[in-house]
């Protein structure tokens, strides 16, 4: 069982993992971290009284997510969102993962993280970016080729194997609804991860002819009904990923990709490949994806219809950008609220 400790230091995990190393394909620009910039304190979420007492029995809700410093104000944005609307914050944890090559020193964004929650439950891993490096494939936008992009297929390798459950979520997100609720969905049928799927949207365009002109490779999806997914957020049963060995299985097709040049669209179609037609379908409330626009072009776009648990600003656009460009989009205020980032150029929405 995992147990968290009463005090919660800066835990600094670096992952063992035996990987074969290449050279990068394409390079990335370090953004330069600004240790000086300072996020204002969140307000301390205390647990309800009907929240069971970790230390006595139970798991607490493992949430994953990237330390990345360019999105760093998305993600603490995300964290401050789970905490305001979940009925038991004291029980959930938080599993960042930062990359090996970042010229941020981990301490420096753990410090980061702790000034903003000073009573967060979290743990910093690093992330090994040249064992992925090679198997990445340049894709329609450059920020889908970042390694640390792909680091949530890793998580079952770099997370302790006590821990056999995690939401992965992306760093642009917001939760306006309690975790907790995410969480309990049962992932039945043996299935591995659970999202909202779409199978209104056209399934065909994420692979190119080449794919599906190849009966080796179209038949993957034989005898299943294969959905669009984000992988951005997910509900993920480790143990069962482990055993299933679906790491292996996703590097598989990104070598083939090498090859052949099958989808255009960095780190979701390999997943697609592998899970496509068994996903657990959870409800469409839980990612209103799609508010950063095109993958290409920053444009807006307004919530779906429907009820609204999670808002994701997948695309280009991000709104803390564009709230300080000064172009914010309407959606972005539904954003702004969480956001902590203290400056004194950093006006009020």
């Amino acid at each position: 069982m995992f147990r968290p400790r009463e005090v919660f230091p800066l835990f600094l995990f670096v992952s063992s993992l035996v990987f074969f190393s290449v050279d990068a394909v394409r390079s990335f620009p370090r953004i330069k971290f600004d240790a000086s910039v300072q996020f204002l304190e969140a307000p301390v979420y205390r647990n309800g009284l009907e929240c069971r007492n970790l230390a006595a029995n139970g798991e607490p809700v493992h949430i994953a997510m990237t330390l990345d410093p360019e999105y760093l104000r998305g993600t603490i944005a995300a964290v401050h969102s789970v905490l305001k609307h979940t009925s038991c914050p004291e029980n959930v944890f938080f599993h960042f993962i930062a990359a090996e090559s970042s010229t941020a020193n981990t301490n420096d964004l753990a410090q980061t993280v702790r000034s903003a929650f000073p009573y967060l439950s979290f743990q910093v891993y690093l992330f090994r970016e040249k064992f992925v490096t090679g198997l990445i494939s340049s894709s329609i936008r450059r920020a889908l080729d970042s390694p640390l992009n792909y680091a949530r297929i890793y998580l079952a390798d770099i997370l302790e194997p006590s821990i056999k459950r995690v939401i992965y979520l992306d760093s642009d997100v917001i939760v306006v609804d309690d975790i907790q609720k995410l969480w309990r969905i049962p992932l039945s049928g043996g299935r591995t991860i659970g999202a909202p799927e779409y199978c209104h949207a056209n399934f065909t365009k994420y692979f190119s002819d080449e794919f599906w002109f190849d009966r080796e490779f179209s038949r993957v999806f034989e005898g299943k009904r294969p959905c669009y997914f984000n992988t951005g957020v997910m509900v993920m049963d480790l143990v069962r990923w482990r055993e299933g060995d679906y790491t292996r299985k996703i590097e598989k097709w990104m070598r083939i990709q090498k090859e052949r040049r099958i989808y255009e669209l960095g780190s979701l179609p390999p997943f697609l490949l592998v899970f496509g037609g068994d996903v657990e379908a959870i409800d469409h409330r839980w990612n209103q994806h799609g508010l950063g626009g095109h993958n290409v072009e920053n444009s807006c776009r307004n919530l779906h219809a429907g009820p609204v648990s999670l808002m994701h600003w997948s695309g280009k656009g991000k709104p803390w950008v564009r709230l300080d460009a000064k172009k914010p989009c309407p959606v972005d205020y539904l954003w702004a609220p969480y956001d902590l980032y203290n400056s004194h150029t950093h006006s009020q929405y």
